[in-house]
């Protein structure tokens, strides 16, 4: 793999409408959450995310996503990758919210259960479902489908706490012969806001979390014949999420706690992801 041979690609916001952001609608980089946009609500999400491993083997993409609040409790979004370096990494899944490779995602996050808990604190449970279509015909040697996706995540939040586990599945179908490997996913986070940083809405809001995901990917077949690798990976690190007015910056680092793989891929070493957000309303 030629480890340079990505695109740097500028991201430029789109300007329309006004408004603040606030905190629903955005939650950690990396594992599930349960907010969602509110009725008539817009962001653009651009996420880069690098994978690194053994032999110097590196895996980058750059990808753009766009949701909208339908209603406060449904909302959807749609992702398409921008730029992407080929590698012998294993497929892994990163971001919870946008898929890691080449194809356009398309899901539909409701929020069917929010309570109260006491002065500040709230309980939410969010179920997602979506699918993607593939825009190159093989990958990895391997023809490559599209797949179905479901999931769910449920937790608690308030001024100072953030805790969320979630988790999916995803199951591709075949193409011509072949099947690309099913993965399930789990994912937990804890966050913490400090006293000093509970400030007034307006203010800059910034927050710290310990996120990690756990997968579970099958080998793909080809001819029905198991071919690639299958692996098992969990993968541990800090994150921080940053909301001001119309914009969120959040940016973390994992590194493997577990992992084992099989058919010949290399082993990560670390996972990186930087996602900029910016909310807006259609006036």
């Amino acid at each position: 793999m030629n480890t340079n041979r990505v695109s740097v690609l500028a991201f430029v916001g789109i300007l329309i409408g006004g408004g603040s952001a606030a905190a629903s609608g955005h939650g950690p980089v990396f594992g599930a959450a349960t907010p969602t946009l509110g009725r008539g609500g817009w962001s653009v999400d651009q996420a880069w995310t690098l994978r690194a491993g053994d032999e110097h083997e590196r895996q980058q993409m750059l990808k753009t996503m766009l949701s909208f609040g339908v209603t406060e409790n449904l909302q959807i979004s749609g992702s398409l990758p921008l730029a992407m370096g080929d590698g012998r990494l294993a497929p892994a899944r990163m971001m919870s919210a946008m898929s890691s490779d080449r194809e356009f995602e398309g899901l539909v996050a409701y929020r069917f259960q929010r309570r109260t808990i006491g002065i500040g604190g709230r309980q939410e449970t969010t179920a997602f479902v979506g699918g993607t279509g593939p825009l190159e015909s093989r990958r990895n040697g391997i023809g490559v489908g599209p797949s179905i996706e479901a999931g769910a995540s449920t937790g608690y939040a308030s001024r100072a706490h953030y805790v969320w586990i979630g988790g999916g599945v995803q199951h591709y179908f075949e193409r011509g012969g072949d099947q690309f490997g099913a993965s399930r996913l789990l994912t937990a986070v804890y966050g913490y806001r400090p006293a000093a940083l509970r400030t007034d809405a307006g203010k800059p809001d910034l927050r710290f979390f310990v996120e990690a995901t756990a997968e579970d990917r099958s080998a793909a077949r080809a001819s029905e014949v198991e071919s690639g690798s299958r692996t098992r990976t969990l993968f541990v690190g800090p994150t921080s999420l940053l909301l001001h007015k119309a914009i969120a910056v959040e940016a973390g680092v994992l590194f493997p706690a577990y992992q084992t793989v099989s058919g010949g891929s290399v082993k990560e070493r670390v996972r990186v992801a930087v996602n900029v957000a910016y909310f807006f309303w259609l006036k």
